[in-house]
């Protein structure tokens, strides 16, 4: 369709035509080769200001054979009316010779009007697309952060109409999802690739108690913040640690807030549905650094967790836990007075 198009357009409008759209691509797409280091567009690149070339010379050649009257510009000159005239001739009746008529020669200021025009107007074209990136968005193909926005509003559970003041998962992901948090962990420059919420309650309570729970994914670790409503009180916490697992336990105060840091290993479950089964048994996951922090100064129950681990069971060092704490704490009001 368009080398239709292009065929019905006058040679002095089709000829620049060509030479300004061909010179612009030609000249772009070797910038961009160059840039990118991409032999297959200097390669594209190359035919385009190739084609041109021709083009040029075609246009130089009917020049010279408007001027020059010489055998050889007449040459050239009947080839270029070839090219430009009409390839139908008007019929004429048997037997008959057409008669000559007058000979009106083209004006030249109408060929150089027309090529002027042409080049003016698709020069004009050329200049907005290869202005065009610098003022319009380009895309973007890095990976955007992951955010909070996209929680879903579900419904809560008694529990929580039964606390006083809790927290929601939401309200504990919008404070855990800071844009400083990989720094505080000693990973500056990483970006969360997911996150998360739910407003739980705590298991074995038959959904008595609200634990809302948060968790920020990055490639080097992850982090999850949980608030349990319940009447342990952090004293009672730590006496039940010594009949777990936990170890590399210490007692500290954050905030003014009584706190404990120990080490225990995550639960992983695995489920295999391919050998029919509807799960697997529940194993030891990679080891994690807690922090738990009394819900009060004066410890009446209650506490938020922070729990940060990593595939490789790496762990950060205490200090990132307790700047955590520090930046989410504020976000969660203090249980009130009994």
């Amino acid at each position: 369709m368009l080398g239709f198009l292009l065929r019905l357009l006058p040679f002095w409008v089709r000829e620049p035509l060509l030479i300004a759209v061909g010179s612009v691509l030609g000249v772009r797409i070797m910038y961009l080769a160059v840039s990118d280091h991409d032999r297959v567009a200097a390669g594209l690149g190359v035919v385009f200001l190739v084609f041109t070339a021709l083009r040029v010379h075609v246009v130089i050649r009917a020049l010279r054979a408007r001027r020059n009257p010489s055998p050889t510009g007449s040459a050239d000159r009947a080839a270029v009316d070839a090219a430009v005239q009409p390839r139908t001739q008007p019929q004429t009746q048997a037997g008959t010779r057409p008669r000559p008529g007058p000979v009106t020669p083209e004006k030249e200021h109408n060929a150089w009007g027309q090529a002027v025009a042409a080049v003016a107007v698709f020069g004009a074209l050329a200049a907005a697309l290869w202005l065009a990136p610098r003022f319009m968005p380009t895309a973007d193909n890095t990976p955007q952060p992951a955010s909070c926005s996209g929680e879903t509003h579900e419904k809560l559970p008694k529990a929580y109409k039964d606390t006083p003041q809790p927290v929601t998962g939401e309200e504990l992901c919008k404070a855990l999802h800071r844009p400083d948090l990989a720094k505080l962990l000693g990973t500056p420059g990483e970006t969360a690739t997911s996150v998360s919420s739910t407003n739980n309650t705590a298991p074995l309570t038959d959904g008595k108690v609200a634990q809302p729970e948060a968790e920020v994914r990055f490639d080097t670790y992850t982090v999850n913040v949980s608030a349990t409503y319940n009447k342990l009180s952090t004293d009672q916490y730590v006496k039940l640690m010594k009949f777990g697992d936990e170890t590399d336990i210490r007692t500290l105060k954050v905030l003014g807030r009584p706190a404990v840091l120990y080490s225990d290993h995550t639960m992983r479950l695995e489920i295999d549905l391919g050998s029919g089964g509807s799960g697997g048994p529940v194993e030891e996951g990679p080891l994690a650094r807690n922090l738990s922090v009394a819900l009060d100064r004066s410890d009446r129950g209650g506490y938020c967790e922070i729990t940060v681990w990593s595939s490789s069971g790496a762990l950060p060092t205490d200090s990132a836990l307790l700047s955590i704490a520090e930046k989410v704490l504020p976000k969660i009001p203090e249980r009130p007075a009994r």
